[in-house]
């Protein structure tokens, strides 16, 4: 069994052993929607530290397993300010605590979009197609970028999670609907 790890279940302590792990296995569950703590606004990284490295592991684990592109610490039920994204191996792993957005750009795009939480279901969602953004990375760092393109599309859906902001909500409501009433039938 692994040395027990603490990570943050809202903002209350639990002993990585609450956690099912094995080698064939990720460390950490995904929440499901309509899951509520895919409503909770995330609270800031203050230490930057080996548990912080190995949860950001942890995470990208999961991630890979369900599979997707993008995760944050809210999908499995943390609410700490912490991204991980995978476009492509080849390209490797992007990691952001405390990610903000400082700016967007007028012209916007639609692309399609869904989440490790919701699989199977997905729906064209309208964001700003570039975007200037600060966050720190797992050693406390502080950085700016800007960026367009998928990956923006990506920051923005996972910073929208960090807030509490699921990506249905970003969509009408007959369609947001409808999207929930054709997922329910699909996983019953």
């Amino acid at each position: 069994m692994a040395a027990a790890r603490v990570y943050f279940w809202l903002q209350q302590p639990v002993p990585m052993s609450f956690y099912p792990s094995s080698p064939a296995m990720p460390a950490l569950t995904l929440l499901r929607y309509p899951d509520p703590r895919l409503k909770i606004h995330c609270l800031p990284i203050a230490d930057f530290d080996d548990e912080l490295r190995q949860f950001a592991e942890d995470l990208l684990q999961a991630m890979r397993a369900a599979p997707g592109v993008g995760i944050t610490a809210a999908h499995v039920g943390v609410a700490k300010r912490l991204v991980i994204i995978e476009l492509d191996r080849a390209q490797g792993v992007l990691i952001y605590a405390n990610p903000e957005i400082i700016w967007t750009s007028a012209e916007v795009g639609r692309n399609t979009e869904g989440s490790v939480c919701m699989p199977g279901a997905t729906e064209e969602v309208e964001r700003p197609d570039r975007i200037r953004f600060r966050y720190q990375d797992l050693h406390g760092g502080l950085h700016e970028e800007e960026v367009g393109g998928f990956l923006s599309v990506c920051i923005q859906h996972e910073i929208d999670q960090l807030d509490g902001i699921f990506w249905l909500q970003r969509l009408s409501r007959l369609k947001r609907e409808r999207l929930v009433k054709k997922w329910e039938k699909a996983i019953s």
